[in-house]
């Protein structure tokens, strides 16, 4: 069985707990819409095959996150940071919290649960764009605590 579907509730609370403190965020509920606008943002400028690749390499519950209700379209241009932080942050508007550092903190925590050698080559192959979206820099990573 698969390391990450035998442990995917101390996985996801791993990653939830990473970008709720990275947001500075007081609640879980908070952060799962943070998450789900950044993934939700991310998805929308793949083509279904990358985005599949891309899913491949999140933890279980991200992974959910990531292609639940997911009706594919042709891919968004990526835009700035700057509208892609807007996008996200337009889930749930009228109770939506996600601060502006929530792609980058999002970034911090899958970077927290999945190694720099399964996640470096997809978003290579997705492109220099993809790269950029998951960007961290090095200082602010944490180390990967499972296996």
């Amino acid at each position: 069985m698969p390391w990450t579907y035998r442990h995917a509730s101390a996985e996801w609370q791993r990653f939830l707990d990473v970008a709720r403190d990275e947001m500075d965020l007081v609640t879980n509920n908070l952060a799962y819409t943070a998450i789900e606008g950044v993934l939700l943002t991310f998805r929308r400028r793949l083509p279904v095959e990358p985005a599949l690749r891309f899913a491949d390499i999140l933890p279980t519950v991200p992974r959910a996150i990531f292609v639940s209700h997911w009706h594919p379209a042709a891919p968004a241009s990526w835009g700035s940071r700057d509208e892609q932080t807007a996008e996200a942050q337009a889930l749930r508007p009228h109770h939506n919290l996600t601060p502006g550092n929530c792609i980058e903190a999002t970034a911090i925590a899958l970077r927290a649960t999945v190694r720099a050698d399964e996640i470096d080559p997809v978003l290579a192959a997705l492109g220099p764009q993809a790269q950029a979206y998951w960007h961290v820099d090095p200082a602010r990573l944490r180390p990967v605590d499972f296996p």
